[in-house]
């Protein structure tokens, strides 16, 4: 009978309890929203790199490592010798390995040059692989392949020439305009700094940094035709590399492995779990993802209090109804279960249009949240604390009716029966 006569009140007050439980929907849809996007972006953080199973390059730290290969963040520890990653990838254990090489950039994008391995095992996200969306990858020294975002922001098409510069600042006065490069391909958007990356050949970084032969050969392009024309095996000789991915025919030999090329006679190198680095490298920010979450809570208290004022700056229109109530026999028990009925209707009608928003709005932002943020989150059912926390809202709204409740079993009979002018 209550919980009728609550829902029966409530439609009587239809447009002031809409406003009501539309401000609790907002704040309950960011306090979920926030929170499925805090843990997508942590997925997403930790997949930025998928499938590899090892990154080598040379002496230095893990994160420092990991930011410099992966995120291209920060200038390269030192240069890997080649015959050092032939040694690498010719270990029983690793099934696949893909070469890294920085220090080059345009108009303050990395350009990082690789070989096919690349395309056809790096992956990210939920072990995605990379797909050329326009062109194809690069077969010649002098052909790039772009990221997204390198192509949407500069505005390049496939044919397109573009000049790389030696170092990794936004501004470089040391071009390689004597080598041009012609875009062969756009890759898909990944959300991850695969789209910002200029991608090249090692063999085109080889041409980029062909050493003069000889001291009359003062002509970089003449030195670069010398060393294209100079035979594979003379060129790797002096090659080096940033890093390398490696990718193991079983996991369960990622430590040994490790531990073997931690202990690489011929140069000092490291060996980092991507993994493992990924989880230290979140942590350094983890205040963020607190800082988000408290913005979120306070959203929902803020909520709560708009739900309390209402009740409250309602009582004085109710206490006649209530008046009416205890004249026809209703308790002070049950006034007081009738307000707080209401405030916990109130409370789940806000918490179930709060989820449905959340719902229908990442369902349509997927995409978007897919291409520009790498985020692959959606609508989904809620996982086990989502829940929770909207159990806690409706609880916490339920406890906000105990006030007025409260303060409109006080009134007296008299008192609500009395007609003021």
């Amino acid at each position: 009978m209550i919980l009728s006569l609550a829902l029966r009140s409530l439609r009587h007050r239809a447009f002031t309890v809409a406003l009501t439980v539309l401000s609790i929907a907002l704040s309950v849809s960011l306090l979920l929203g926030i929170e499925r996007l805090r843990e997508e972006a942590r997925e997403s953080f930790a997949a930025t790199i998928s499938g590899t199973d090892l990154i080598v390059g040379t002496r230095t730290s893990a994160v420092h490592l990991l930011l410099a290969s992966v995120f291209r963040i920060g200038e390269p520890a030192g240069g890997l010798r080649w015959t050092s990653y032939r040694a690498i990838a010719d270990q029983p254990a690793v099934a696949w390995t893909i070469p890294l090489s920085l220090g080059d950039s345009h108009r303050g994008y990395r350009v990082l040059g690789t070989t096919d391995a690349y395309f056809a095992h790096y992956g990210y996200g939920d072990h995605r692989k990379l797909v050329v969306a326009q062109g194809r990858a690069f077969s010649g020294p002098h052909e790039a392949v772009l990221g997204a975002e390198v192509a949407r922001t500069l505005g390049y098409i496939i044919g397109s020439e573009l000049v790389l510069a030696h170092g990794g600042g936004d501004v470089s006065f040391s071009l390689h305009t004597d080598q041009p490069f012609r875009v062969s391909g756009i890759l898909a958007a990944t959300g991850t700094p695969v789209d910002r990356t200029v991608h090249v050949s090692l063999d085109a970084i080889d041409a980029l940094h062909a050493p003069v032969r000889a001291a009359a050969e003062v002509d970089p392009l003449a030195a670069a035709l010398h060393a294209a024309d100079a035979p594979p095996a003379a060129r790797e000789a002096d090659r080096t590399i940033t890093a390398v991915l490696v990718g193991l025919r079983s996991r369960a030999a990622a430590l040994s492995v490790q531990r073997s090329v931690n202990t690489f006679a011929p140069e000092p190198l490291t060996a980092i779990l991507p993994g493992a680095t990924l989880a230290e490298l979140w942590s350094l920010v983890a205040v963020a993802e607190q800082a988000l979450r408290a913005v979120s809570i306070m959203a929902v208290v803020v909520g709560l209090a708009g739900m309390l004022v209402a009740l409250l700056t309602g009582l004085a229109e109710r206490r006649r109804e209530m008046a009416v109530l205890r004249a026809v026999g209703a308790r002070p028990a049950q006034i007081f279960g009738l307000v707080v009925g209401e405030a916990a209707c109130l409370a789940v009608a806000g918490v179930a249009a709060g989820l449905a928003i959340v719902q229908a709005g990442l369902a349509l932002a997927q995409p978007w949240l897919a291409a520009h943020l790498g985020l692959f989150t959606g609508a989904r059912w809620p996982s086990t604390y989502e829940w929770q926390l909207m159990a806690l809202v409706v609880v916490a709204g339920t406890l906000v009716g105990i006030l007025p409740a409260w303060r409109i079993t006080r009134q007296s009979l008299t008192d609500g029966l009395t007609v003021r002018a």
